[in-house]
């Protein structure tokens, strides 16, 4: 019964999918005697974490009971006070849960409060890999203090993401721009450069439909300042958009999009572009637990040679471009040699029917897990 429990439990997180950024999704199942007497899953607004919210429930009822959970309970005051005291109090006999919480200020603590109050706590490691990659950005960013970088792109079998002449149309398909979505929608914050808007008068917004705690931060990287006040990006605003340059960024035009509500930052780097590596740290600070890069040749090759991609996320429409002027997915030098070609590690192919395919992988194994 213990596998159902815990199913159940991680099934209740996933309720919290973008509503519990800063936060972990926190699923919490109270069972006494083969009954669920209480259920919660955590969202930021509604500030209780799921451990609360079940043991409320179950009340009384939570006097000897287990507790499933899909992460260690916090041990700490945050905007609430610890849960582990909460646990304590209620009377429960057995926390079940398959990982610890990284968080320094949990790191183990909370399951040491339970094992001194007497309550029995069983690591339920067979779930350990699903937890892990349920919470895997707030997971990255307690380990690392920044977020989970993920870079995304559609392309051609031959490895193409835009022709030399025209690019109207897709190279994927609506089913494919669908998942894309959904793939936006899990994350704080998504990034492009300026060329990739001046192309496309893009939107970068959530368009999944689904709920979420706070907007989808549109991020793009223009080191002189050409995002015209008329495109979409600026003109769909609304305290959601940053706009990244560098010293040599107009004074006018940083006013011009100050006025719309448009955040302007200064972040020099290499070659008098706009720098990366200050926009990742900066959303450490800011307490954003993923981006999503959406960009072109230049920036892919920037974030990957940076080491700065945690993830890759490439969707493969069934088509060739071929020619050497249509653009390669990463641009820049390049590795010059094949045993220095980037390694990408623990593949996972994801089928979107009837033809297409996307390929999920991991270049900082070691950051991840």
């Amino acid at each position: 019964m213990t596998a159902q429990y815990m199913r159940e439990a991680l099934d209740l997180a996933r309720k919290g999918r973008s509503l519990a950024s800063p936060n972990p999704m926190v699923g919490a199942l109270v069972v006494r005697e083969g009954e669920v007497v209480g259920r919660g899953f955590h969202t930021y607004a509604a500030l209780y974490h799921a451990e609360l919210i079940a043991l409320a429930q179950a009340g009384e009822k939570a006097r000897g009971a287990e507790l499933y959970l899909n992460l260690e309970p916090c041990s700490h005051h945050g905007r609430t006070p610890p849960c582990v005291d909460a646990i304590i109090e209620a009377g429960v006999k057995k926390v079940i849960a398959p990982i610890p919480d990284p968080n320094p200020l949990v790191a183990g603590k909370g399951f040491e409060r339970l094992r001194a109050a007497g309550i029995e706590v069983e690591v339920a490691s067979g779930f350990a890999a699903e937890a892990e990659k349920l919470n895997e950005p707030f997971l990255h960013f307690m380990r690392k203090g920044r977020p989970l970088v993920t870079l995304k792109a559609a392309i051609t079998l031959d490895g193409k993401i835009s022709a030399p002449d025209d690019n109207r149309g897709w190279i994927t398909s609506e089913r494919a721009r669908a998942h894309v979505q959904e793939l936006r929608h899990d994350h704080d914050a998504i990034l492009t450069g300026i060329g990739t808007v001046l192309a496309d008068d893009c939107m970068l917004n959530d368009r999944s439909g689904y709920p979420r705690c706070r907007p989808l931060l549109r991020i793009v990287m223009d080191s002189q300042l050409r995002l015209p006040v008329d495109s979409k990006m600026v003109r769909s605003a609304a305290g959601d958009v940053v706009v990244v340059t560098t010293s040599a960024g107009n004074a006018e035009r940083r006013k011009a999009l100050e006025t719309r509500g448009i955040e302007v930052m200064t972040f020099d780097g290499p070659g008098g572009r706009a720098d990366l590596q200050s926009v990742v740290e900066w959303l450490g600070r800011q307490r954003y637990l993923s981006l999503m890069i959406e960009a072109g040749a230049k920036i892919n090759w920037t974030a990957l040679e940076s080491g700065l991609v945690d993830r890759i996320f490439f969707y493969y429409g069934p088509k060739i471009l071929g020619g050497l002027e249509a653009l390669p997915l990463a641009g820049g030098i390049g590795r010059r040699r094949r045993v220095d070609a980037i390694r990408v590690h623990g593949l996972t192919i994801h089928h979107i029917p009837p033809d297409e395919f996307a390929v999920e992988g991991y270049l900082n194994v070691h950051g991840n897990h």
